[in-house]
């Protein structure tokens, strides 16, 4: 095997790599915007049938908490307190969640690097 052969041959890896981390990263990215919208919309639904806000203030109220800015809306009755609270809970798992998701290949990817600098000193 001459030298060249080992350089084309890494080469072709890191390119692979490269590829293989952004179909890694669009997934992750996709399954987290999945994951936050499918909460946003269980606050949106929580918010209008449950604290009686209109669709507009609903998605507003639900935003909000997601994205951890707090309520905006007066919450009247008990039942749309316990909501909101519960929604607050959940809306802290989902961030903490997602921000793991959309990091894991950059991590992955850091980790991978240690690794094929390893790989070409033993080279």
């Amino acid at each position: 095997m001459t030298s060249d052969h080992v350089l084309q041959k890494t080469v072709k890896t890191k390119a692979q790599h490269r590829r293989r981390f952004r179909r890694r990263f669009a997934r992750a990215l996709g399954f987290s915007s999945l994951l936050i919208g499918a909460a946003l919309f269980l606050g949106v639904l929580g918010y209008h049938f449950v604290a009686r806000f209109g669709w507009i203030d609903s998605v507003l109220n639900a935003s909000m908490i997601l994205t951890g800015m707090g309520p905006v809306g007066q919450l009247e009755t008990n039942a749309a307190k316990l909501f909101a609270s519960a929604y607050a809970l959940l809306s802290g798992l989902v961030f903490v969640t997602a921000m793991g998701i959309v990091l894991s290949p950059m991590i992955h990817r850091v980790l991978l690097c240690f690794h094929l600098e390893e790989k070409e000193e033993l080279l």
